[in-house]
């Protein structure tokens, strides 16, 4: 029986096949050797320790029949229209011991006809694209297709993905606001990271039955969900993790993914408050009120201290410090994008800008010119800061990252000395399970004082240059220290631009063929 729905504004024709809409595992019988074997002959040797996963639950492997059949008309990003047919997979849980089933599921899309044509998506890079937003709970259990619909209305990153052919894996997650029957927080750090690990470590236990390749998988985030992006890139395969992986029963397979997209991500918090009053210390809020002078002047001091511990090197600047970090910005970051920006815009259009705008210089003629301008000048243009100080560990632990290292009945810690001994004195220690946590919710851990060997080694990082919802340099820093290992980064801020900015994504589902050596089927 065919129904017709819409979906995201998008039209869907959705088909139930004869094989039902199920959970997307199925059983398994194990003979007395310990080599179990499912329902489709598939074999897994629990002693062999091979891609299958030694020991893993077999009752985690994936159904490749059990999907039902959509349509979709997705629009690409130059306003085509094309007619996708793909299949969709619920997955009821991607770990044996689910504290909460309801987040830790993941939806999987394949394509299976592009405007008609048949499409093979074995091979096909794998977009895994998590909707986490303020490190909130986010879950797909209730979905009945992709998520084609993106911030703003326009289609996805995720159809977009599924209409160049690449296999969408859409997870859940746990997230800081949840609390059982008897109070106790049970998304609090580092749940959400260790679930997204899990749901990856189920796509490479299904190697071979989940469709696409289990090796070319790119995460996808935006703001937190930017920020877990770039942490599940940073830090794949490392053991910090394990314990809590084992306690829900993760596969015993890798977590390490192939490239990350991070957009405006919200990282490093045990330094954003310092980060944030290097950046937008100056701003007044929006209600044209200063911030505390004092408590803004501490904690920008405090960050040059920090940005000397990061050891960042850049081409043209050499060591990264407090006094070279904002024409660092300038010129390797905000000066492009403001010159991309204007080079795009008809004569007329750009003159009236530059008019309106005579903080910034316009060398050359017409669309061939090159944008410069001061710091001060570009902090003026961006205008009202969007946080108080201090933005992240809040003195009155009202913040959503006071929650988010909650733990037990407790709703809210502080997880900076500065903030905790600000409210409860110079003798004041944090409790001892923080610092732990805090490694591992931050990629940079990953990337400088444990230097990850097992990380992505492609990366896709975006942000707006009025995006203050947390300071600049915070991408940059990440930007810098990718490059000087040797990754493959590919980094712009959009100028103008708020907070949850995707002004390319057509590039970005380019790029993924392009990292992948995968040819998109658009």
């Amino acid at each position: 029986m065919k129904r017709r729905a819409a979906v995201m504004g998008l039209t869907a024709a959705t088909v139930g096949t004869a094989a039902g809409f199920g959970s997307g595992a199925r059983a398994a019988t194990q003979d007395r050797r310990g080599v179990t074997r499912d329902r489709q002959g598939v074999t897994q040797d629990r002693r062999a320790g091979t891609g299958a996963g030694a020991g893993a639950p077999v009752d985690l492997v994936f159904d490749p029949d059990a999907y039902a059949e959509s349509t979709l008309t997705i629009k690409d990003t130059g306003g085509v229209a094309h007619e996708v047919a793909y299949r969709f997979y619920k997955v009821a849980s991607y770990v044996a011991k689910p504290v909460d089933a309801a987040y830790q599921s993941l939806n999987v899309s394949v394509p299976v006809r592009i405007d008609g044509t048949t499409v093979d998506a074995t091979g096909a890079p794998i977009l895994l694209a998590n909707g986490i937003g303020g490190y909130m709970p986010s879950s797909v259990a209730n979905n009945t297709g992709i998520v084609a619909s993106g911030m703003g209305g326009g289609t996805s990153r995720q159809a977009l993905a599924l209409a160049a052919g690449y296999v969408v894996v859409e997870p859940g997650a746990r997230g800081r606001t949840l609390v059982d029957a008897s109070g106790v927080h049970y998304g609090t750090a580092p749940a959400v990271i260790v679930d997204l690990k899990a749901a990856v470590r189920y796509l490479k236990f299904n190697r071979g039955r989940v469709p696409g390749d289990v090796r070319r998988i790119v995460s996808s985030g935006v703001s937190a969900g930017g920020a877990l992006s770039a942490l599940l890139g940073a830090s794949g395969d490392s053991p910090l993790y394990d314990p809590y992986l084992k306690a829900i029963g993760a596969t015993d397979a890798s977590d390490a993914i192939f490239a990350a997209g991070a957009w405006c991500p919200i990282i490093d918090l045990e330094h954003a408050d310092m980060a944030y009053e290097w950046c937008w210390g100056a701003n007044l809020l929006s209600g044209g009120a200063q911030v505390d002078q004092t408590v803004s002047g501490e904690l920008k001091a405090a960050y040059a201290e920090h940005l000397a511990s990061l050891g960042l090197r850049a081409k043209g600047f050499g060591a990264l410090t407090a006094r070279n970090l904002d024409a660092y910005l300038l010129r390797t970051h905000l000066e492009p994008s403001a010159t991309r920006y204007l080079a795009a815009l008809p004569d007329a259009d750009r003159a009236v800008y530059l008019a309106a705008n005579p903080f910034i210089t316009w060398s050359g003629g017409g669309s061939g010119g090159r944008a410069t301008f001061s710091w001060d000048g570009f902090l003026t243009h961006v205008g009202a800061r969007k946080k108080n100080a201090p933005s992240f560990d809040g003195f009155t632990l009202a913040t959503p990252e006071n929650n988010l290292f909650g733990t037990g009945t407790t709703k809210a810690r502080h997880f900076t000395l500065y903030s905790l001994r600000h409210e409860s004195g110079d003798s004041a220690r944090l409790d001892a399970d923080i610092p732990g946590k805090l490694d591992l919710m931050n990629p940079m851990h990953h990337l400088v004082e444990n230097l990850n060997r097992s990380r992505a080694k492609h990366w896709w990082i975006r942000l707006g240059t009025k995006d203050t919802d947390t300071s600049l340099s915070i991408a940059g820093n990440l930007s810098a220290r990718l490059t000087s290992l040797g990754d493959d980064v590919d980094t712009a801020y959009y100028w103008d631009a708020g907070h949850g900015a995707d002004q390319d994504p057509g590039a970005f589902v380019e790029w993924i063929g392009k990292v992948s050596g995968y040819r998109p089927q658009l």
